[in-house]
């Protein structure tokens, strides 16, 4: 059964929360004790109805808010599939939350409130899937029975995104519009009565046949996690070198090099689980065993050569900032490509991007929530690909040394 992963983004009052607690009792992934809390709390609230963003919002600043501030992981399932929901906030200055959210997602979920139509922030998060490669994206246009189920409203605000589209230039996008009440259940898991004039599938019947078949990226990358050397009588001479394959595939005899030696050997063996096996590819863990007694550190890579992948200590990247202390020219920093790093030092911040499609500004320090381009000088030599021809390789991490915290993440140009 195959995993689909979902962010959710829309601004403040779009029913996110709403909307995904709903699936969540639908499908009957709530448990007896959190419908009772629900329907206590409707109760108390004076509702007529069941209040199901008390499903989601986790903290208690949340609840006390009505809104969601954290990023929430929510997980179901049904026959076909597994779903992982990313419940991300909605205001501008969660912005960095929504990245971290969407980061690792296969589609998002964009939600619009059916009264306002397209508005600053949903050109905001659209950018940010773009800049995250996202390309699947569901367009749910909420709350229709607020403005009387009106298909002349939805089709409005399907060409006000269509416009968006067209505005970013995105290409290979594969979208769906839904016009939805969450409070109500119109479109969730059944066709709405009030909609009759809708001819496309319910959401839940998007999420569950959405296709996720996509090819392999060609770089055929594995990043050494940890060494293997057992020293036990049985296995005296065993050397495994055990990682994710972060991209591409690797099979039984393939001829690999050593990254940053560049010492070239075979694969004698494939290990995953315990098991032999003749291939492994992008996303699976494996062991591989080498021909050679070469010098294999973590950190270190095990790749096919590739005109793609540029051995250098110098990268630009679009950055999203998300720390207080804002990212300027000189300071320092410790760069996570997987699990290699490298110190780092900014030597330039060109531009701060208007996330809203306006264009950018030029800039010399970003700060919390910001989005621009930065250049910088590393200590050691790293595999460098832009994001946009891979986005298993063309991402980072940017760690304060002084606070080890996540500062940023950075999508290599």
């Amino acid at each position: 059964m195959n995993l689909l992963r979902i962010a959710t983004a829309g601004s403040v009052d779009d029913g996110k929360s709403t909307l995904i607690g709903r699936l969540l009792y639908e499908t009957g992934s709530l448990k007896d004790d959190q419908i009772e809390h629900i329907q206590e709390k409707s109760t108390s609230k004076g509702l007529d109805h069941l209040d199901f963003s008390l499903a989601t919002d986790g903290l208690l600043a949340e609840r006390e808010q009505g809104i969601t501030i954290d990023v929430s992981h929510l997980y179901f399932k049904t026959k076909k599939r597994r779903f992982i929901i990313a419940d991300s906030p909605g205001h501008i200055e969660y912005t960095r939350n929504m990245v971290t959210g969407t980061s690792n997602s296969d589609v998002t979920l964009l939600l619009l409130d059916a009264r306002k139509g397209v508005i600053e922030q949903t050109k905001r998060h659209f950018y940010i899937t773009q800049l995250l490669g996202i390309k699947k994206l569901i367009f749910a246009v909420n709350k229709m029975d607020l403005v009387e189920f009106d298909q002349n409203i939805f089709d409005q605000i399907k060409k006000q995104i269509k416009v968006l589209i067209e505005e970013q230039n995105t290409k290979d996008l594969q979208v769906y519009f839904i016009p939805l009440s969450a409070l109500k259940g119109d479109n969730l898991l059944e066709k709405s009565e009030s909609m009759k004039w809708y001819s496309g599938g319910t959401l839940f019947d998007v999420i569950e046949n959405i296709s996720l078949e996509e090819p392999p990226y060609k770089e055929n990358v594995l990043q050494v996690q940890t060494v293997i050397r057992p020293k036990l009588d049985e296995y005296h001479d065993y050397r495994g070198f055990a990682g994710k394959i972060k991209s591409g595939s690797f099979s039984l005899g393939d001829t690999v090099e050593v990254f940053p030696s560049g010492t070239k050997t075979k694969i004698k063996s494939i290990e995953r689980y315990g098991e032999a096996k003749l291939k492994v590819i992008q996303g699976e863990n494996a062991t591989l065993l080498l021909e050679d007694e070469v010098n294999v550190s973590r950190g270190d890579s095990l790749f096919t050569s590739s005109e793609s992948l540029i051995a250098t200590k110098t990268i630009k990247a679009k950055i999203c900032w998300m720390q207080e202390n804002a990212l300027s020219i000189g300071s320092k920093y410790l760069l996570q490509f997987g699990t290699n790093k490298s110190l780092s030092k900014v030597t330039d911040v060109s531009e701060r991007i208007n996330v809203t499609g306006n264009g950018s500004e030029k800039a010399t320090s970003l700060g919390l929530n910001d989005i621009g381009i930065a250049s910088f000088q590393l200590a050691n030599t790293i595999q460098s690909i832009p994001y946009q021809k891979n986005k298993s390789l063309g991402s980072f991490i940017i760690i304060d040394i002084n606070t080890n915290n996540t500062a940023g993440i950075g999508f290599i140009e």
